[in-house]
C-alpha cells in the first residue's frame, strides 16, 4: 500500500487471533500496522506482533528494494507493536532505534535490554529527526494509552503517525459494512476510554498541525474527511453524547426483568425515541454494551437483587463503566426482588465515583414479576427518558 510518494505500508493482518488483549473478541481479525518512510535516510515506523515477524520483514525488504533502514521509530511498546525490535536489529544491525525514555526502560522489562550499549536516540516533545525531504517532529502522548507513547508528525507529506489513537478492530482485508466508527468506538472505549483527559491534551497539540493523513497502528489509514474522525475523538474523550437515544442494559434470572426491559424499549419506541439499544449483559459482548453506554446520553440499568446485592453480570458491567470514567449521563434504574429488592441502592453505590450523573427518581420496583403498578412505573420512566 502506498501512503504517499515516499511512505509505504508494511504491516500485516492477523486472522488467527480470537481475543485482542485477552478480552476483546475480534471476529474480523486485527491489523498490526507498520510504515516505512523512504528518503535520503529511511525510517521504519514500529514493528508488529511476534507471530508475524518474518512476514513483516519480508514486506519491509520489498519496500526497501535493496536499501537499508537508518532508523526504527518505536512509538508504542505494547508487544503487538514492539515484539520484533530485536529481530529487526539482527537483520539491520547498523540501524538506530528512536523512542521515548520510558520506552527504552520498557524494552529492558520486556526484552532484557534498553539498547544503551548501541546506537539509540531518545526523543521527547517537539524533538525532530531529519531524513532529507521529510522532517519528523515528535509529539508526546502519555497515557494514550500507555505512558511511553509518542506520535510522529511528518511535515513534508502532512502525515500523522498516531500510535494506537484512531485505531480500530478488524484486519485491513475486511471491509466493515458498518463503517469505521462502530469498531473504532468499541476499541476506543474498551482500551483508551479511561484516559479522556490525556486524549483531550493531545488533541489540543494536534490542532496546531496541518494533517492530511492519519496512520494508526491498528485499522485503516485515514485520509478523507479527517474532521469526522477528530470530532468523534473529541466527543469520546470529553465523555459527550454522540447519538440521541436510550440504551437499556439488563440482567434477568427467570425472565421477568427481561420482560420489563423489553416493555420499556417498546414504550420508548412508541413515544418516538430515535434509537433504543437493548443489551442482555449475561449474553451480549460486554464491550459492545460498554460502547453503547458511552455513546448514548440516556441509560437504563435493570437488574435483580442477588445475595442482598446486585446480579454479578451487572456488577461487572458497572465496574467496566466506572474504571473508564463513565460520566455525564441521565440514568434510570429498574430493580427486581422477590422479598427485599435493594438492587437500585446497590447500583447507585457502585456509581458513586461517576461524575455528573442525573438519576431519574424513583427507581422502578418489581416484586418478582410485572404487575399493573410496575407497568405504570415503566410508563412514567419512559416519559421521563423522553422529556
Amino acid at each position: 500500500m502506498t501512503i504517499s510518494k515516499d511512505i509505504r505500508y508494511v504491516g500485516v493482518n492477523d486472522h488467527n487471533l480470537d481475543l485482542f488483549e485477552g478480552q476483546y473478541i475480534v471476529p474480523n481479525g486485527m491489523a498490526y500496522n507498520s510504515y516505512v518512510i523512504l528518503d535520503e535516510k529511511i525510517a521504519v515506523m514500529d514493528s508488529v506482533d511476534a507471530h508475524f515477524g518474518e512476514e513483516w520483514l519480508a514486506n519491509l525488504a520489498a519496500a526497501l528494494e535493496g536499501r537499508k533502514p537508518d532508523y526504527l521509530i518505536v512509538q508504542h511498546m505494547e508487544p503487538d507493536h514492539s515484539a520484533n525490535i530485536f529481530r529487526f536489529l539482527e537483520v539491520y544491525p547498523e540501524a538506530t532505534v528512536v523512542s521515548s525514555a520510558k520506552a527504552f526502560q520498557m524494552m529492558k522489562n520486556f526484552y532484557g535490554s534498553d539498547l544503551s550499549d548501541r546506537n539509540r536516540v531518545v526523543v521527547g516533545e517537539k524533538s525532530t529527526l531529519e531524513l532529507g525531504r521529510h522532517t519528523l517532529t515528535f509529539v508526546t502522548a502519555p497515557m494514550v494509552h500507555w505512558p511511553e507513547v509518542i506520535f510522529t508528525y511528518d511535515s513534508a507529506d502532512k502525515v500523522l503517525f498516531s500510535a494506537d489513537a484512531f485505531g480500530k478492530f478488524g484486519a485491513l482485508d475486511y471491509e466493515d459494512p458498518e463503517g469505521w466508527a462502530c469498531e473504532a468506538r468499541r476499541y476506543y472505549f474498551g482500551i483508551v476510554g479511561k484516559y479522556g483527559a490525556q486524549v483531550q491534551a493531545v488533541l489540543k497539540k494536534l490542532a496546531g498541525l496541518e494533517v492530511e493523513t492519519i496512520c494508526p497502528l491498528h485499522g485503516p489509514v485515514l485520509n478523507e474527511n479527517l474532521g469526522y474522525y477528530l470530532d468523534l475523538y473529541n466527543t469520546w474523550s470529553s465523555y459527550g453524547v454522540e447519538s440521541e437515544g436510550v440504551v437499556i442494559n439488563y440482567t434477568s434470572v427467570y425472565g421477568h426483568t427481561k420482560e420489563a426491559a423489553e416493555l420499556l424499549a417498546k414504550l420508548l419506541e412508541e413515544k418516538g425515541c430515535p434509537k433504543v439499544a437493548v443489551n442482555d449483559l449475561a449474553r451480549c459482548d460486554m464491550p459492545e454494551a460498554v460502547e453503547d453506554t458511552f455513546r448514548y446520553g440516556k441509560v437504563v440499568l435493570a437488574t435483580t437483587t442477588y445475595n442482598a446485592d446486585i446480579f454479578p453480570f451487572m456488577k461487572t458491567f458497572i465496574e467496566h463503566l466506572t474504571e473508564r470514567n463513565w460520566q455525564n449521563k441521565t440514568v434510570g434504574l429498574i430493580e427486581n426482588g422477590s422479598w427485599a429488592p435493594t438492587a437500585a441502592k446497590g447500583m447507585k453505590a457502585l456509581l458513586e465515583s461517576s461524575k455528573n450523573l442525573t438519576f431519574l427518581e424513583p427507581a422502578v420496583k418489581i416484586t418478582s414479576a410485572l404487575n399493573d403498578e410496575s407497568r405504570a412505573q415503566l410508563e412514567q420512566l419512559a416519559d421521563a427518558l423522553m422529556a
